[in-house]
């Protein structure tokens, strides 16, 4: 299927309490810029029976409660709000993850690095020298789909996932890189581990992470680790925001 085919953005039905609307078949930051404002925009002006939003790499899901909300009038809703323009830029916030890599829980990083041509070093300069980006929370409890890995890093996931990976791992796969919310299987190569809880169901806001929000890393030793492992343990908020 190809945008000449399919005119986008199109709306589709989900059963009779959810929405999918699709901005493109293709995945690129512009495409997920425009699924981000739409629900933001919702978010905005949200009729009464509106549910819930779940932004993905190129469509947002919208739940509706149909005994108070119809179809029909959240499609007109939508359809009102791309007609008159989302926005082309976002207000985006920025946070600063710090990441232990190797040890543990970095269990791949000397074997990717290997494979890749350099030293453990060389990997985790370039890995924390990246900008990233959300595309999506997903697969898990505020697990973060991260776009923006440098294309040297690169890397298939495992033939054969692992049973389980820790909360807080840093993850590659493929083209994309993760940081994991709860401990849970997986086949992506993981080369450190964060302090961060970017899933708590005691906070305000359980997801630490939303689409559209900008991530970068940066290297800790394992002294910090321990410190702010001991923060979070406490209950303090150690996540470094930047305004937009």
């Amino acid at each position: 299927m190809s945008e000449t085919a399919t005119r986008f953005p199109r709306i589709l039905p989900c059963g009779d309490s959810a929405l999918l609307v699709e901005f493109s078949d293709r995945i690129d930051e512009a495409i997920n810029r425009r699924v981000v404002a739409l629900a933001r925009a919702l978010a905005a002006h949200a009729p009464a029976g509106l549910q819930e939003l779940v932004p993905t790499y190129r469509s947002l899901l919208v739940t509706y409660d149909p005994a108070i909300l119809r179809g029909w009038a959240l499609t007109e809703r939508i359809e009102s709000l791309i007609e008159a323009g989302l926005p082309e830029t976002e207000a985006t916030r920025r946070i600063t993850v710090p990441v232990l890599y190797g040890g543990a829980a970095g269990i791949d990083l000397e074997e990717m690095a290997a494979a890749k041509g350099m030293t453990p070093e060389a990997l985790i300069a370039l890995h924390s020298s990246a900008a990233y980006r959300v595309y999506m929370i997903g697969f898990a409890p505020g697990f973060a789909y991260l776009g923006g890995l440098p294309e040297a890093l690169h890397m298939p996931r495992l033939a054969v996932p692992r049973q389980r990976v820790e909360a807080g791992a840093i993850g590659i796969g493929g083209q994309q890189a993760s940081i994991n919310s709860v401990p849970a299987p997986s086949g992506w190569r993981y080369i450190g581990r964060t302090p961060l809880r970017l899933f708590d169901p005691a906070r305000a806001e359980p997801f630490l992470l939303r689409a559209g929000d900008a991530v970068r890393f940066r290297a800790i030793d394992a002294a910090e680790a321990e410190h702010l492992d001991a923060a979070v343990a406490r209950g303090e908020a150690i996540a470094e925001w930047e305004a937009a």
